[in-house]
């Protein structure tokens, strides 16, 4: 066996200090925070932070906090101590280079990160599920909630117990409900709510698979197949697991007409003898499912196409501008007459009493005086 790698880590934390209170005594005494971090990884090496203070806390250079570099192997734990003088009833408080509070002196404790337990292997469909949360490092207690996707879990009152440290605490709940087909694949998150996150998140998903059986359906191609054509019949299955094998049956047909893993049952070259009712068994380890579809071989006559309602379209158009033309040819002849003017003459006069053309004439010569011009009328 090989011997592990010592990685030192030098860690460097920030311990602040808040004073309770203006008044100093001269000799006071000692504070002493300790912080116990353990499974440290490499990623917390180097943490760097600064110690914020106050004109109060200048007062005195005995009443700036105190702490002392500790290197640690990887995996090992490690207790940073924190003192200060004359605190009079102040609180410390640790905080790492991301600026959130470790421990704030009997005040505050920030929630670890939440784990999920309880989850093993695949569940089948109606099974039930018991998940369990837990973090600890709160205080005041945290609270824990359940959620799966944007849907909230009623989950098991949040249970709260003390960590050794007798500081802080580990809160912890649980969830139980019946898995369905629509869970397979499911985010279950534990989110923890507390004050010291401010609304960031802070939470754990466990993703769940479910088995159950398949479904199927089968849908042609092409949609309205004719004699003479090619036609596909598609078992289109579904399921986790995904069926594996598809068995192709015809009513009154013995023995069946194909059993494969392909989904497609093919013909060639459709005729009215293919008529009939078809059932294809989807089947997987979880169970198996059938579905039916019945075939109806149309005449090989051409479907209508979409030339044929172009043409149709031209023929409305045609007939809708010949339409509006007779409609402006009624109106253009209904103009005309309307503006067509009748001319009368002297010559005319007495003509509904002569039984000839020249008789008229005469008679109206006869009328006239013989100095008086012949004169036209227009009525």
């Amino acid at each position: 066996m090989g011997i592990s790698s010592v990685l030192p880590l030098l860690l460097l934390f920030a311990c602040s200090w808040a004073p309770g209170g203006a008044n100093l005594s001269q000799d006071g005494y000692w504070q002493e925070q300790d912080l116990e971090l353990g499974t440290l990884a490499s990623l917390d090496e180097a943490i760097s932070s600064t110690v914020w203070s106050s004109p109060d806390m200048l007062a005195s250079q005995d009443s700036q906090p105190w702490t002392s570099d500790e290197t640690v192997v990887a995996g090992g734990t490690v207790v940073l101590k924190c003192q200060v003088k004359d605190h009079e009833d102040s609180s410390l408080q640790w905080s790492n280079p991301a600026q959130q509070t470790l421990y704030f002196g009997e005040k505050r404790g920030i929630p670890q990160k939440p784990i999920i337990t309880g989850y093993k292997s695949s569940l089948r469909e109606k099974e039930t599920i018991i998940l369990n949360c837990q973090s600890s490092g709160s205080k005041p207690a945290a609270q824990l909630t359940w959620r799966k996707g944007e849907q909230e879990l009623p989950g098991e009152p949040t249970q709260i117990q003390e960590d050794p440290n007798g500081k802080t605490f580990t809160v912890s709940s649980s969830v139980m409900f019946q898995v369905t087909r629509e869970d397979d694949g499911a985010d279950i998150l534990c989110s923890v709510n507390h004050e010291s996150l401010k609304g960031a998140d802070r939470s754990a998903s466990q993703r769940i698979e479910v088995l159950y059986t398949p479904t199927a359906k089968i849908r042609p191609d092409p949609p309205h197949p004719r004699e003479g054509q090619k036609l596909l019949l598609h078992c289109e299955g579904r399921g986790n697991p995904i069926p594996q094998q598809y068995l192709w049956e015809k009513e009154g047909s013995v023995p069946p007409l194909k059993i494969t893993q392909e989904s497609a049952l093919i013909f060639p070259f459709l005729n009215k003898s293919d008529s009939g009712t078809y059932g294809c068994t989807a089947t997987s380890n979880m169970g198996s499912y059938k579905a039916y579809y019945t075939l109806n071989v149309n005449d090989p006559s051409p479907v209508p196409s979409s030339s044929s309602t172009y043409h149709a379209i031209i023929g409305g158009i045609v007939a809708f501008v010949v339409f509006l033309l007779l409609i402006l040819l009624i109106f253009l002849g209904h103009y005309l007459i309307r503006h067509k003017g009748t001319y009368l003459t002297h010559e005319a006069k007495g003509s509904d009493d002569a039984p000839d053309a020249d008789t008229a004439i005469i008679n109206a010569e006869g009328g006239q005086s013989g100095g008086d011009d012949k004169k036209e009328y227009f009525i």
